[in-house]
């Protein structure tokens, strides 16, 4: 009897291995061979489930933004309005292991959204949904009284996305990066000017 091949937990793991290998040696790193190598799969392998590399380093884009998502969800679950904002903005800044590695994937994925319109459309579409969030979750802290400047809802929520995007860059960077604790103390007082 055939061996029964679960597909999806295979791509999970393909994109597993990408993006951790794009995260610790850049998306040169990533080839096909490495990517199928450090998967356990033969090379063709990876055909069936991503055509090319470019499919493939969008797909770790798209599979590191839900993971993203997830923890933004876990981390503000209980959670209004102006602490939801804090935990929300705080998943998405490189303060910790797993958000540099994360921040490593999208800084190369950003270059390539200026000359790939698809991918310029994947990054464009979780930006909004980030945007839309943010929103939401400074209504709650109006609702609360918590968040009481004039300041319009969505500029404050692209004001706080520039933020996170540009800790992103400034905590990669080589020689003096912005560090967790500055990262946490930007946040923290943005946070506290809302009210």
């Amino acid at each position: 009897m055939p061996r029964l091949v679960n597909h999806a937990q295979r791509r999970r793991e393909i994109l597993e291995v990408t993006w951790r290998l794009i995260a610790t040696g850049g998306a040169e790193a990533a080839t096909m061979r490495e990517i199928a190598r450090r998967a356990g799969y033969a090379n063709g392998a990876l055909a069936r489930y991503f055509p090319n590399k470019e499919a493939l380093i969008e797909a770790a884009y798209v599979y590191v933004s839900e993971q993203t998502d997830e923890r933004t969800r876990a981390a503000t679950v209980g959670k209004r309005g102006v602490a939801a904002l804090r935990a929300f903005l705080v998943e998405l800044v490189p303060s910790e292991e797993i958000t540099v590695l994360e921040a490593r994937i999208v800084l190369p994925f950003w270059s390539r959204t200026v000359t790939d319109d698809q991918l310029a459309r994947t990054n464009d579409a979780q930006l909004q949904r980030w945007r839309d969030k943010l929103v939401v979750l400074i209504r709650e802290g109006r609702a609360d009284g918590d968040v009481r400047t004039t300041v319009a809802d969505e500029l404050i929520a692209e004001q706080l996305l520039a933020m996170a995007l540009g800790l992103q860059i400034l905590g990669l960077l080589p020689e003096h990066p912005s560090t967790p604790r500055l990262q946490l103390r930007l946040i923290d007082t943005f946070v506290a000017g809302l009210k």
